[in-house]
């Protein structure tokens, strides 16, 4: 296994974990309907903050994993590993902690959290970058 496919794994575990905190502040939190939260979804807006946060913050990381895992997966078929592909699984990956940690405690507000989402999207690019220029 590649250094990005072990760094993929590790986010991908990261996003699989992320329903944790959301699911603990659903069950911890007093709201209206919460009897019938198995008929329909609750409200995030009757959360609080820190719930509806950790919705968010694993929604966003599924956003943009996808994406990144195409490409770490393009790189694996193609035979691509550079310095610079396994320093961008890295801090992908650390970048998504980040995101995650800030999102959740509230402690990333603007511009910080946006920020961090713009970084990793200018992380996948380079990678994708390294793939395209050094695909067999």
């Amino acid at each position: 296994m590649t250094a990005e496919l072990k760094w993929l794994v590790y986010t991908a575990l990261l996003a699989g974990s992320l329903w944790i905190p959301y699911i603990i502040g659903v069950n911890i939190t007093d709201f209206a309907g919460k009897r019938q939260q198995f008929v329909r979804p609750p409200d995030p807006s009757q959360m609080k903050p820190w719930v509806h946060r950790s919705l968010r913050a694993h929604q966003n990381l599924l956003e943009q994993l996808l994406p990144f895992s195409i490409v770490v997966l393009a790189g694996a078929v193609s035979r691509v590993s550079t310095s610079i592909t396994i320093a961008c699984s890295i801090t992908f990956f650390w970048l998504r902690v980040a995101h995650a940690v800030g999102m959740i405690s509230g402690l990333a507000r603007l511009p910080l959290r946006p920020l961090i989402y713009f970084v990793g999207w200018i992380v996948m690019l380079i990678f994708a970058w390294q793939v395209l220029r050094n695909a067999a």
